[in-house]
């Protein structure tokens, strides 16, 4: 695996590679979560550069970038073992020179839900993925469910910006009492770790009731105080449809998603709802 950090050697990288490109861009910190993205990318690919580059522009002015985990060579080692053939590791001056000016904004997809909790949250996201598209110009794309919204986002900035790079969903990754994987979940104390699967839980009991025809209101109101009685403050949790507008009925398929905070860890999550649940 080459580690790059300079943009004209990573042109000429990129150029050297044949057949297939897929990136899997992420922030490291990396866990199995982000090697299930790297092990769809090479069933997929036949090359795959993975890139890490902790975005300062998606972080507000009270988050935790200056604490988000830097595990550099432990994330080299892990893509390394997993047979990723670049790894992309800019630094914020290689990203964002001086006057770099230029802002990507997804109307109506950025501006809702963690858009609206985290504001200008989702323009960070779709600017920093279009460089890195730029920059090592994939065939494929390779990002996790757990996202959802940043997962659609992505997906609306590369059809309307032409970009001809097919994006892939990855299904989340989660731990044995189904709390999804995260780099933020090592934030959690002994006590938060214990209470975070509830959230999840949540989420799975709703979406059997939503399925199972119980009003979605209903449904929605019951998450929200099982989560809260788990300790967490809520942010949001929503049913959705494909274009994340609220649903409030289930007329079609659709996507439970929530945010919430326990002790200073923001943790998010998505379940899919199903119209007809006996053809999932």
């Amino acid at each position: 695996m080459q580690t790059i950090r300079d943009l004209d050697h990573l042109r000429k990288a990129r150029a050297a590679l044949t057949g297939r490109v897929a990136v899997v861009p992420t922030m490291g910190a990396l866990h199995a979560g982000h090697l299930a993205l790297v092990a769809a990318a090479k069933a997929r690919a036949d090359q795959v550069v993975a890139t890490i580059f902790v975005n300062p522009t998606q972080f507000g002015p009270n988050e935790d970038l200056a604490r988000y985990p830097r595990p550099e060579a432990a994330d080299a080692a892990m893509l390394q073992a997993a047979g990723v053939a670049i790894l992309w590791h800019p630094d914020v001056a290689t990203m964002y020179p001086d006057g770099f000016s230029t802002k990507v904004s997804v109307a109506g997809f950025g501006d809702v839900l963690d858009g609206a909790a985290r504001p200008g949250h989702f323009d960070g996201v779709a600017t920093v993925v279009a460089k890195l598209f730029g920059q090592v110009r994939p065939d494929l794309a390779f990002f996790g469910e757990k996202d959802w919204q940043q997962l659609a986002v992505i997906r609306r900035m590369t059809i309307d910006l032409d970009l001809g790079i097919e994006i892939v969903g990855v299904p989340t990754e989660r731990e044995a009492d189904g709390l999804a994987r995260s780099s933020r979940n090592a934030y959690l104390s002994h006590t938060e770790r214990a209470a975070a699967p509830a959230l999840p839980q949540a989420l799975c009991r709703a979406v059997t009731a939503i399925e199972g025809g119980v009003d979605v209101a209903q449904a929605l109101t019951e998450a929200r105080a099982d989560i809260t009685q788990a300790g967490f403050g809520v942010d949001y949790v929503a049913l959705i449809d494909d274009q994340l507008l609220p649903m409030a009925s289930l007329s079609a398929d659709g996507r439970i998603v929530a945010a919430a905070r326990i002790g200073t860890t923001r943790l998010i999550d998505n379940l899919a709802v199903s119209l007809n649940p006996a053809r999932r």
